[in-house]
């Protein structure tokens, strides 16, 4: 078990958020919920202070810490993907009631940035013949969500159809 996890930051809405992520991966869960044992800033007796969760085998902590606070890309969420399939659908969720961004990124209906590219992607960039690789980067950057048949065909040299 790992001694480090992050902690993410709501105003009200850490319960939700958790189902949420852990209805999208495989190996998450919901694993404790501690309530309020007295009214504070952030909520009443009874209501949810701190939520922790697994997603994807990595513990995260949801906490109700009050006011909003606005997440940036100085951390976001690297998801791994194996296939188009699970890219189409991550991206499809999660940028649902969020905002979408250039090269893969989107911010979800919570603010929280996420990175959704596809396993292939590291392989291609890290072959050892330079311009595949910046075909691929290249590729990449004129994308919003990852397209693995794009990347493929700018790997491959040829035009996308």
């Amino acid at each position: 078990m790992s001694k480090i996890s992050p902690c993410l930051w709501f105003d009200g809405e850490a319960e939700e958020a958790a189902k949420f992520y852990v209805s999208l991966l495989p190996d998450s869960r919901i694993d404790h919920i501690q309530r309020n044992v007295a009214d504070r800033p952030a909520g009443k007796a009874g209501s949810v202070l701190v939520v922790d969760f697994t997603l994807a085998g990595q513990r995260f902590m949801a906490l109700n810490g009050g006011t909003r606070f606005e997440y940036t890309h100085a951390v976001s969420f690297h998801v791994d993907c194996a296939d188009q399939a699970e890219v189409d659908r991550l991206w499809d969720t999660l940028s649902d009631g969020g905002s979408v961004e250039q090269c893969g990124w989107l911010r979800d209906r919570y603010g929280v940035s996420w990175q959704i590219v596809p396993t292939v992607f590291s392989k291609m960039l890290s072959d050892p013949d330079p311009a595949k690789a910046q075909r691929v980067m290249q590729a990449m950057l004129q994308m919003i969500k990852l397209d693995i048949a794009g990347l493929k065909a700018a790997y491959d040299g040829r035009t996308a159809a």
